[in-house]
């Protein structure tokens, strides 16, 4: 989900690696130590919990997380948490990193000390305040200026202890005066309107001959106005602080009016002894976040599959990265969405196994062929994973199998028979490396098997056995019992997989040669043979709708009562609800039988649920013949999640609607269009179509500005590359150390494809940077969009005063 600017598209991402935390406080008890639990937050949101590592001070989590940003956003925060024996839960500390500072720490293993949590570091949302002096003539005569306060309203304020009840408290503050005066409270809403004025005596009675803002100059520059917004809190600790600002009211200027939002901020004096370094101990992360910009003007590269493919863009890409799956990522998703992966993938597999010379080590390395299968079979082989490994994977995950073949044999046999299953776009992949390989080596009759089983055994298979986390297979790591499980069986598919000759040999540790040999029978090898026979046969097999159900999300969430009864009431309730590719159901909790049930060609939309229906945020609707479910999300991140996997499986539903209410029916009527029938058709246009297959939705523009944005950063590669392929082509000597790790087989035509990548950068680049002059131009710092205080927008105005001669 992008969030949208005049003419640009913008689409946040971070993945994130929890690593551990270390030098942790002790329990103050005899036990001391800790039962701890990070989590992840956009600002105060959670949108993601690690699981309790116990009675540790150094816990380790080593868990990944990755989200699509789906709002605006001023701190990436994460939280340490202790829960006690009466499963309480406490803060130990925090680490906050602006969103303007995340590019110091990106890809990076850094350690963070962890901060104290108070209210003063718990602030976002803005205000917006409208402020205006003006002159009045006292009953002696003289002149003196008033200034008049307006609280307009506020965005965004956090929720404490699940409420927002909030005021303002307006100050004048001065060298000796601090008139202070509050709004109403405003219940139940984190988003107040005041529409408040309060006025302040700002100057002493000056002549009324002065027509003038007079002012004395030293009063101006002295006077500052303080708005702090408060949570009403009915708890004996008092209310609690939100966020404030202060306007110095030399910010009104010459004509005395000053009409802007302002980011609220911190407390200037939080009060309190600093924190030391270590004192609360540090969490190492690794955080990289990505922002793409998206405008109409990202074309596709027609050059990315030119011929030779060894001269192509998407070849000379994986030459220029300095991690092959950096290009990879693009594009291969970019090709999907073209519908070109299968030759694409096909030319650049050729062109690997012509270069190689050793039929054993075919496709080992990491190269961009192998980045990009490995992508493709996780975008298109997700679904094949659940059907085949979750449900045994949760059997070792629960019941704690220890060394024992059973649950070997029972994933052998499930990879094994699950050929018919594999998605024919792999099985379109494996049938071109089949046919590849063999041509090459045609001495050696196993190399057609091994081609395959390098990439389905030892790339796909084995690693999701090993990190089922990883694979979406399991919310979180495995503990270390399960892990060492995992580890043996993902050992001994591997071995089996890749069809070794020498087998027991291939184990450094003897226990496991141990274990092997009693898989140590030509049945299996004969097994795994068929199962790649069947995967590599090109348009034999077409994918088949699985009549297994199979769970695609499941967790807690709140729903409002259907109304089913009709004189039922309309309460929310907390459900457990589950989705598989069958059904939508709820239950009273995790295990439970399904308190509702509704069958996927039932649903016929699932949308937004504007806030002001019921005063709550994150909620959407799954829209049905006779009625609407509403639903409210734990957060952003999962509501977004939930809105786009329901669409997925519904959206080759034959009934879907093209309109619908994006407010719910409330007293009466649509409080969207104010419609009396309940059964009125929408008001508004459904969210557009999404393609059916649930893994491939991709955003063609974006992939594309992905690989013009690498071009752009690896240009002096691109640069270099172009020297290697004239020296190639007027040199046949040994070349010069810079050029000598490029792979370059067609000098000529790799030039030719350099010059129209250069080319077409360089003219990307001038329309970005036109974009961003007419942007600077317009940008109105106090603006709703833009409010004062907004770091991120100070560096950019900074970045581009500094390379352009326009001001604001």
């Amino acid at each position: 989900m992008a969030v949208e600017e005049e003419g640009l598209r913008v689409f946040q991402s971070v993945k994130i690696k929890i690593g551990e935390a270390k030098n942790i406080p002790p329990y103050p008890g005899p036990n001391r130590m800790r039962d701890c639990y990070c989590t992840v937050n956009l600002d105060q949101e959670e949108v993601f919990r690690t699981k309790i590592i116990e009675k540790s001070l150094c816990p380790f989590y080593g868990e990944d997380f990755y989200c699509e940003i789906p709002r605006s956003f001023r701190h990436l925060s994460f939280y340490l948490f202790d829960r006690d024996v009466f499963r309480r839960d406490f803060s130990i500390g925090k680490v906050a990193v602006k969103k303007e500072d995340l590019q110091q720490y990106h890809g990076k293993d850094t350690w963070f000390p962890l901060q104290h949590v108070s209210a003063d570091s718990e602030v976002q949302g803005k205000v917006h305040l409208d402020l205006r002096l003006s002159e009045v003539i006292t009953d002696s005569g003289g002149v003196c200026h008033k200034l008049a306060s307006r609280v307009l309203e506020c965005q965004g304020l956090p929720i404490v202890n699940g409420q927002c009840d909030p005021y303002a408290a307006v100050t004048l503050l001065g060298p000796s005066r601090s008139d202070a005066k509050k709004t109403k409270v405003k219940r139940k809403t984190n988003n107040p309107q005041f529409e408040e004025t309060f006025y302040f005596e700002v100057t002493r009675p000056l002549s009324h001959t002065k027509r003038q803002f007079d002012m004395e100059e030293e009063d101006v520059d002295k006077l500052a106005l303080r708005v702090d917004l408060w949570n009403a809190s009915n708890l004996k600790f008092g209310d609690e602080f939100l966020g404030g600002v202060k306007v110095p009211l030399r910010a009104l200027g010459q004509d005395g009016v000053h009409d802007a939002w302002y980011y609220l901020q911190p407390r200037d004096n939080v009060g309190g002894k600093p924190v030391k370094v270590d004192e609360l101990g540090s969490l190492r992360l690794n955080i990289v976040y990505t922002e793409d910009h998206v405008s109409h003007y990202f074309t596709f590269f027609m050059f990315l599959s030119c011929q030779p493919v060894s001269a192509s863009a998407a070849h000379i890409l994986g030459e220029a990265c300095r991690e092959k799956q950096e290009a990879a990522i693009p594009l291969v998703r970019l090709f999907l969405h073209y519908g070109n992966i299968v030759p694409f993938l096909s030319a650049i597999a050729h062109a690997e196994v012509n270069r190689t010379q050793d039929p054993n080590t075919i496709f080992r390395g990491n190269s961009l062929t192998s980045k990009c299968i490995d992508e493709t079979m996780k975008l298109a082989g997700n679904h094949y994973l659940q059907v085949t490994l979750k449900p045994i994977i949760d059997e070792v995950q629960n019941g704690h199998h220890f060394i024992s073949s059973d649950p070997v044999h029972q994933i052998f046999k499930g990879i094994t028979t699950s050929g018919v299953s594999c998605p024919t776009v792999m099985c379109d992949i494996f049938f071109s490396l089949r046919e590849s390989a063999a041509t090459r080596f045609q001495v050696d009759h196993d190399v057609k098997y091994t081609a395959v089983s390098s990439f389905i055994f030892l790339r796909f298979f084995a690693p999701a056995i090993l990190s089922p986390n990883l694979f979406q297979l399991r919310p979180h790591h495995p503990d270390p019992a399960t892990s060492r499980t995992l580890t043996l069986i993902s050992k001994t598919i591997q071995t089996l997989g890749s069809l070794a000759k020498s087998k027991s040999a291939n184990f450094k540790e003897t226990y496991m040669a141990a274990f092997y040999d009693y898989f140590n029978e030509q049945k299996y090898a004969d097994a795994v043979k068929n199962f790649l026979d069947l995967i590599s046969t090109s348009g034999r097999w077409d994918q088949k709708s699985i009549e297994t159900p199979i769970m695609l999300k499941e967790g807690f969430m709140i729903k409002r009562a259907q109304g089913r009864n009709r004189f039922g009431m309309k309460n929310f309730k907390k459900r457990w609800f589950r989705l598989t590719n069958h059904e939508f159901t709820y239950h009273r909790t995790k295990g439970e039988g399904a308190l509702c049930s509704i069958p996927i060609e039932n649903i016929l939309a699932v949308e937004r649920l504007e806030e002001e229906s019921f005063k709550m945020k994150n909620m959407f609707q799954v829209i049905q013949p006779e009625r609407a479910l509403y639903i409210q999300a734990n957060n952003c991140v999962e509501a977004r999640d939930w809105i786009d996997i329901l669409t997925k499986v519904s959206q080759c539903n034959r009934k879907r609607l093209s309109t619908y209410h994006p407010s719910a029916y409330l007293n009466g009527h649509w409080l969207c269009c104010k419609t009396s029938a309940d059964t009125a058709p929408g008001c508004t246009p459904c969210t557009g179509g999404l393609p059916a297959n649930i893994q491939l939705d991709v955003d063609g523009d974006r992939e594309t500005e992905r690989i013009y944005s690498l071009f752009s950063t690896y240009m002096n590669k691109l640069v270099n590359m172009q020297e290697a392929c004239g020296s190639r082509s007027v040199y046949d000597g040994p070349e010069e150390e810079e050029y000598s790790s490029f792979v370059i087989d067609d000098p000529q035509e790799t030039y030719k494809t350099l010059k129209l990548i250069v080319s077409s950068v360089q003219t990307l680049e001038q329309q970005h940077t036109k974009y961003k002059r007419d942007k600077f131009k317009k940008t109105k710092i106090g603006s709703q969009e833009h409010p004062i205080g907004d770091k991120s927008l100070q560096c950019y105005i900074r970045q581009q005063s500094e390379s352009s001669t326009f001001s604001i």
